[in-house]
C-alpha cells in the first residue's frame, strides 16, 4: 500500500508550509492524481483520515479533496494525442507503437485551504 507513504509525504510538506506561513488551521488539501498513477483514491482517503489524527492540531481536521488528471498519450508518428486508458500504448489513429505518456501519472498537491 503505497498510498500511506504518499499521505505521509504530503502531510510532511503541508505541515512545513503551515509552519512557514504561520497558519493556524488547514481546512482542506486538494491533491491531483494521474489516471495511471497507480493511486487508489479510496485507500488515499482512508489513509489520510487515519494519519491526520496523528499530526499537530493545525492538520487534524484537514479534509482531503481529490482531482483526477486524465491520462493522455502522444504519438511520435502521427503527432496526435489520445486517451491512454482507452487505447493503451498503440496509437488508435495510425497503429504506431512509437508513443509516450504526455500526462496522467502525476501526484501533486494542488491547493490548500487554510486560515
Amino acid at each position: 500500500m503505497h498510498e500511506l507513504g504518499i499521505v505521509f509525504h504530503a502531510l510532511d510538506r503541508v505541515e512545513r508550509l503551515a509552519e512557514e506561513n504561520e497558519l493556524t488551521k488547514i481546512a482542506s488539501v486538494t491533491m491531483e492524481f494521474g489516471e495511471v498513477s497507480g493511486v487508489i483514491t479510496s485507500e488515499m482517503v482512508r489513509c489520510w483520515n487515519w494519519a491526520v489524527k496523528k499530526r499537530p492540531p493545525v492538520l487534524q481536521e484537514a479534509e482531503l479533496k481529490i482531482e483526477e488528471i486524465p491520462a493522455v498519450t502522444y504519438c511520435e508518428n502521427c503527432k496526435r494525442t489520445y486517451p491512454t486508458v482507452q487505447y493503451g500504448k498503440i496509437c488508435p489513429h495510425c497503429q504506431s507503437p512509437d508513443t509516450w505518456l504526455l500526462r496522467g501519472n502525476e501526484i501533486n498537491i494542488k491547493e490548500l485551504e487554510a486560515y
